[in-house]
């Protein structure tokens, strides 16, 4: 193992252990949930009610006594405890295995996710054929474990294989094993977490998984689009404020490799946010990212810095400029619940405020409403946002710090350079779930060979365009999806699903169309983008 790697790590683990040795022990008990919108959003009603202050912007979340309630309504959605047979309560009730005692519980479950289509318009069928499993539980009362692994084959509609295609990896989620068909996909997909919660008021959390911070359907700060990465990240709530401060590891496709083995460079991505609900309806939030290059292009390794581990907000953003081009960015965001169960948010991203060299002034904004039982129909939930980020936001003088992991934006799957516009209505009775989401998009390609600031795994140039947003290749993208579930068991999502897509992209060049249906028997509560 590099040397610097082992430092930094034992950097990491001294401040973890210092944490979990000077925290008070008291009883309490935290239940992981991994974050999927699909799923999120039928907490709104609770997340969003003018009762509670629960800081809803950091996600997953570790249920606690606002979320508890419904957490176990839905996990015993349609349960039918007067049935005695085996197979007809693992099928429909349990999971598969399940041990619950006052010293531990543990759970485990087999995941399937099998999906078939037809893309009507390139006379495409596609096919997603995944073995998956899930196993979680407790130790005592401090201590949770949650981990998933998936085993996939798929074949995709043409814009999403070609995208497959550009960069040898499935979007969110791993390598391509089958790269050279250029039309099957072979892949697996792991997460896995160790929780500890010593007091109430802390959780330390370990292992591989994303992170996700906002209110809304995208995140222009930090999102689940990428890919999984090892992280470390230390939660406080005390009163009214929580602050999260996380440490990982991520890897570049692109930046130019400098051994001999051609190993993925990595860099390390550390992020503060603090959220402070004013009251009940009101609430603030600051965010601070830095991405530093384990070593630059020669090679040379990156000295130590102790704003990696500073627990200041923003204390990077202020620190000087270092040879190593260090990208450092700072959001903020705020919610203020307009109605009970409704809320108005937003997102400000600010990107290159400390820096002297072009491009100035990059960043972007998102403002968005999002609430639960529409027109006053239970369950009827909501979402409508818009987002824009200007042209090269994210992207930095090296490609290895640019804000990316494996080649995919951090924030919004759009990258930089657009404008869009995404509505989704969810409505679920009895075990039927029912979503219908619409998104429009404007956005500038590069062309002529130039680069007009969208593909965030660019480095930045030395002559910029413009800098207006949708410079370069104007593009247009509509997109429509629908989707209608029965629920066959709560307890790892088990459910039988049909859907319909549409989405055209245009511009100058032509236009590219799909239309297609699909059905399958899914599972579990991963968070997976296909609308870009």
């Amino acid at each position: 193992m590099q040397k610097l790697y082992t430092s930094y790590f034992r950097k990491l683990l001294l401040l973890a252990g210092i944490i979990l040795f000077t925290t008070q022990v008291s009883r309490s008990q935290a239940t992981y949930l991994p974050y999927s919108y699909q799923f999120d959003q039928k907490f709104n009603a609770e997340i969003y009610s003018v009762n509670n202050s629960f800081h809803s912007a950091l996600k997953p979340y570790i249920i606690d006594s606002v979320l508890n309630k419904r957490y176990n309504t839905l996990m015993n959605l349609g349960v039918d405890s007067t049935h005695k047979s085996w197979v007809y309560r693992k099928l429909f009730n349990e999971h598969l295995f399940d041990e619950r005692t006052k010293e531990y519980t543990f759970y485990a479950d087999y995941l399937p996710d099998l999906q078939l289509g037809r893309d009507f318009t390139d006379k495409i069928t596609t096919y997603l054929n995944t073995r998956g499993y899930q196993l979680g539980g407790t130790i005592g009362t401090k201590f949770s474990f949650y981990t998933s692994g998936y085993e996939d084959q798929g074949r995709f509609p043409t814009y999403y294989q070609n995208y497959i295609n550009k960069i040898g990896f499935v979007p969110g989620e791993a390598y391509d094993r089958d790269y050279a068909t250029k039309t099957t996909d072979d892949w697996s997909y792991v997460t896995a977490i160790i929780s500890y919660t010593p007091i109430k008021e802390l959780n330390i959390t370990l292992g591989q998984d994303k992170t996700f911070i906002g209110d809304g359907y995208r995140s222009l700060l930090l999102s689940d689009n990428a890919a999984t990465y090892p992280l470390l990240r230390a939660t406080a709530t005390v009163g009214h404020v929580q602050y999260m401060m996380m440490w990982t590891n991520m890897e570049d496709l692109y930046a130019p490799k400098y051994d001999d083995f051609g190993n993925n460079r990595r860099k390390w991505a550390m992020f503060h946010y603090l959220d402070w609900s004013v009251t009940n309806r009101f609430s603030l939030g600051f965010f601070n990212a830095l991405i530093a290059a384990e070593a630059n292009d020669k090679g040379e390794r990156h000295g130590f810095d102790v704003n990696y581990i500073n627990p200041l907000v923003f204390a990077s953003s202020l620190g000087p400029k270092t040879p190593y081009s260090d990208n450092v960015l700072m959001g903020f965001t705020s919610k203020y619940k307009i109605f009970d169960k409704t809320a108005v948010y937003a997102q400000l991203l600010l990107d290159r405020f400390n820096e002297t060299d072009a491009p100035k002034n990059t960043g972007g904004y998102q403002i968005g409403i999002r609430g639960a039982d529409l027109f006053k129909v239970t369950n009827f939930n909501y979402l409508f946002e818009f987002n824009t980020v200007k042209p090269y936001t994210y992207s930095s003088p090296q490609v290895i710090s640019n804000y990316t992991d494996y080649g995919q934006s951090l924030g919004d799957p759009l990258g930089s350079n657009f404008k869009e516009l995404i509505g989704i209505l969810s409505y679920s009775i009895g075990k039927f779930d029912f979503q219908g989401q619409v998104n429009y998009a404007s956005y500038g390609l590069g062309a002529n060979g130039l680069n007009y600031g969208n593909d965030v795994t660019l480095a930045f140039p030395a002559v910029v365009q413009t800098g207006s947003t949708g410079q370069g290749l104007s593009t247009k993208l509509y997109y429509g999806e629908g989707l209608v579930s029965y629920l066959i068991n709560p307890k790892y999502n088990l459910r039988i699903e049909a859907g319909a897509l549409f989405r055209d992209q245009k511009n100058d060049l032509g236009s590219a169309k799909t239309t297609m249906l699909t059905f399958g028997l899914r599972s579990t509560f991963r968070d997976l983008y296909h609308d870009f």
